[in-house]
């Protein structure tokens, strides 16, 4: 009679219905005993989107966090800067990550205007950006970021940037 229900009253209780129910009430007296309260239950918390992810890289590089900042690309992601002499740069990761993580002023990378389009898993954060070292300025251009979304959410496939010295004009005035 297995899955059957167990009381011959014809109450429709089946086993794993009674199990469920005598979990409850160990764990509840369990609590109550203890003198606590039962933990509220708390909706599983979306993961952040592809714009978030990019704004967690920006304050990685401003705590020179290199560890969480690796953790927001995909291994072999590619890095690549056109100078202002139009000369393209190619900078594996891990060099970035390690001038991340071997500096001890902050970076500090500002978007605005941001473009972000994402369709299922792939999407796209472009838009001006400037940075400074500190309080010091020192470029400003695009920046292109490219990602995936994994298992794991949102990845860093590829990014792109231009540097530029001139015409670096941020609507949202000097950095804090």
């Amino acid at each position: 009679m297995h899955g059957e229900p167990w009381l011959s009253a014809g109450v429709g209780v089946t086993l794993t219905a009674m199990g469920r129910f005598l979990l409850f009430l160990f764990t509840t007296a369990s609590f109550v005993f203890a003198g606590q309260k039962p933990a509220a239950v708390v909706p599983p918390v979306a993961a952040p989107g592809p714009y978030a992810v990019v704004k967690q890289l920006f304050a990685a590089m401003q705590a020179r966090d290199a560890l969480a900042a690796k953790e927001l690309f995909v291994p072999d992601a590619s890095l690549f800067s056109l100078t202002a002499s139009g000369k393209a740069v190619k900078m594996p990761l891990i060099d970035f990550l390690d001038a991340i993580g071997s500096g001890k002023t902050p970076w500090k990378e500002r978007m605005w205007d941001e473009l972000v389009k994402e369709h299922g898993a792939i999407a796209i954060v472009w838009g001006p950006y400037d940075f400074h070292n500190g309080d010091t300025f020192s470029h400003c251009g695009y920046d292109s970021f490219s990602l995936l979304k994994t298992a794991a959410g949102w990845k860093i496939t590829y990014i792109s940037d231009t540097r530029e010295t001139g015409n670096c004009t941020n609507p949202i005035g000097p950095p804090l």
